[in-house]
């Protein structure tokens, strides 16, 4: 069990998908984030990284990268 799952636990929402956890957990990291690319790489401080997290799934995603 995550963190995430302790403070979102398990309750009766009110959602009629049946992934009203999903949208809360969503709602508390965020969903997108935009990262500059530097000299061919992600232009990230030295302890930065980028994590993936899916609450609804497994499912297909997409990602889209703009180049200047």
């Amino acid at each position: 069990m995550t963190a995430l799952d302790h403070m979102v636990p398990e309750l009766a929402y009110k959602h009629g998908e049946g992934n009203s956890r999903a949208h809360v957990k969503a709602a508390m990291i965020g969903s997108s984030v935009s990262v500059p690319i530097v000299d061919k790489g992600l232009y990230l401080g030295t302890w930065q990284g980028i994590y993936f997290c899916e609450f609804d799934g497994p499912r297909q995603r997409k990602i889209c990268v703009i180049t200047r």
